[in-house]
C-alpha cells in the first residue's frame, strides 16, 4: 500500500475499534499525518488549522473556506487524494461537521461536542511512522542540525537573546523548517528556567539554543550550548553527567522496551551521576512525530518502543541539558539531528559507546 493508503486504513481500523461512524480531525498535526504532510496552519500559535478532515467508512471530506481552497487543492495537492471539499465563504458561518455527522457516532482528535475523544489513540497512530515518514524525518533532522550549527556559531557576546532567537529563526526558516519552538537563555537564565522565552538580556559568556523545527508536519527537537571562555569545572561536571543520562535514555530505547523501563534506566543514571532528583524538575521527553512530543515518558508509562518510531529525549541538570531526535532502527538508533564535527562527550553504557553533544567552548 502507499503511505496514504496505510494512513487511511489505520483511520478505518480506529473507527471500527471504537464502533464509530465518523472521525473528525481538526489538529494541524493530525491533518498533516492523514494527508502525508500537507499543511493546514496559518497561525503557528493555533494547534487547530484553517482546514479539517472528516472521515467515514465510505467518504473523505476536507472542510475549509474559500480563502484556503485553491492552495490546498493545488500547492498541497489534496485534490489528488480524492478528498471531497466542503467549502464555505469566509464571511459566513457553516457548521459542515454538524450537518455531515447528524445522527452519527463521532470521534475526534481533540475535545469536540458530542464526540468521543480519541486524542491518545491518534497520537500513537501519528507516531507509528511509515518508511516514507522516516525518510522525511531524516531530512528534517539534517536540516535542523544545520540550522542549529549555523545559528550557534554566529552567536557573540553582547547579542541579546532576541537577536540570538532571530539567528536561529532565520537559519531554520531559510531551510524551509519553521521554528515552532525557539527558546533562548543566556548566563544565569540557563540555571533559572527550563523553558526560557528569549528576552532583551545580553549574552556575557554562556548561551543555550533550543529548536523544534517542523516540515511536512513532522517535528525534530535539538538543543545546543556555547560558552565563551573555558568552562567552569562544576559546569563541565554537569555537562558530562547529563550526557551520561542522555546516553542511558538512547541505549534503552530499543524495540519492546516500555517507556517506564527506559525512564527507570535514566533515573538510575541520574542517581549514579550524583544528581538523583534533577529528573523531577523537568519532563524528560518521549515519543516524537507530528507534535514535539506525541507521548511524554513518565515512571508509569506503559507504551512500548517499536522499530521506526522517533524519540526526543531531553534530560537536564540545572544549567545543562542534552537533546537530539533519534530514529529507532532494527539494529541501532539513528541520531537524526547530529551535527558533524560538533564536540562530544564519549559515554559507555551497557557495553555501547555513544557520543553525546558537549558544550561548544570558544576560547
Amino acid at each position: 500500500m502507499t503511505e496514504f493508503d496505510t494512513q487511511q486504513a489505520r483511520l478505518q481500523a480506529l473507527l471500527t475499534a471504537h464502533h464509530l461512524d465518523a472521525l473528525f480531525l481538526q489538529r494541524v498535526s493530525s491533518f498533516a499525518w492523514a494527508t502525508c504532510g500537507a499543511d493546514s496552519h496559518i497561525n503557528t500559535a493555533d494547534r487547530h488549522g484553517v482546514a479539517s478532515l472528516l472521515i467515514t467508512p465510505t467518504r473523505r471530506y476536507l472542510i475549509t473556506n474559500n480563502i484556503e481552497r485553491t492552495r490546498l487543492e493545488h500547492e498541497q495537492k489534496l485534490a489528488e487524494q480524492d478528498w471531497e471539499f466542503q467549502v464555505a465563504p469566509w464571511h459566513q458561518s457553516h457548521n459542515a461537521v454538524a450537518e455531515l455527522t447528524r445522527g452519527l457516532r463521532l470521534g475526534a482528535d481533540d475535545p469536540y461536542p458530542n464526540a468521543t475523544d480519541l486524542s491518545g489513540e491518534l497520537a500513537r497512530l501519528r507516531a507509528a511512522l511509515t518508511p516514507e515518514e522516516g525518510n522525511r524525518f531524516r531530512s528534517l533532522g539534517r536540516l535542523c542540525g544545520e540550522a542549529m550549527e549555523a545559528a550557534i556559531r554566529a552567536v557573540r557576546p553582547g547579542q541579546t537573546e532576541y537577536q540570538i532567537a532571530g539567528l536561529l529563526a532565520h537559519e531554520a526558516e531559510s531551510r524551509g523548517e519553521p521554528a515552532i519552538v525557539n527558546l533562548i537563555a543566556t548566563d544565569e537564565r540557563i540555571f533559572n528556567y527550563r523553558h526560557p522565552l528569549p528576552t532583551a538580556k545580553e549574552l556575557e559568556r554562556y548561551a543555550m539554543l533550543i529548536l523544534c523545527g517542523r516540515r511536512h508536519g513532522l517535528i525534530c527537537s535539538v538543543t545546543r550550548f556555547v560558552h565563551f571562555g573555558r568552562l567552569p569545572d562544576e559546569l563541565r561536571r554537569k555537562a558530562e553527567a547529563v550526557a551520561q543520562v542522555d546516553a542511558a535514555f538512547i541505549n534503552a530505547t530499543r524495540p519492546g522496551a516500555s517507556l517506564s523501563e527506559i525512564f527507570q534506566r535514566a533515573t538510575a543514571a541520574y542517581a549514579q551521576a550524583g544528581f538523583p532528583d534533577e529528573w523531577r524538575l523537568h519532563h524528560q521527553g518521549g515519543l516524537a512525530g507530528y507534535e514535539p512530543r506525541e507521548i511524554f515518558a513518565a515512571p508509569d508509562s506503559t507504551d512500548k518502543v517499536s522499530i521506526g518510531q522517533a524519540y526526543a529525549w531531553n534530560p537536564s541538570i540545572t544549567g545543562t541539558k542534552s537533546e537530539d531526535t533519534i530514529l529507532v532502527g532494527e539494529a541501532s538508533n539513528e541520531i537524526l539531528t547530529a551535527i558533524p564535527g560538533w564536540p562530544t562527550v564519549t559515554v559507555k553504557v551497557a557495553g555501547q559507546i555513544l557520543e553525546r553533544p558537549a558544550i561548544l567552548e570558544i576560547v
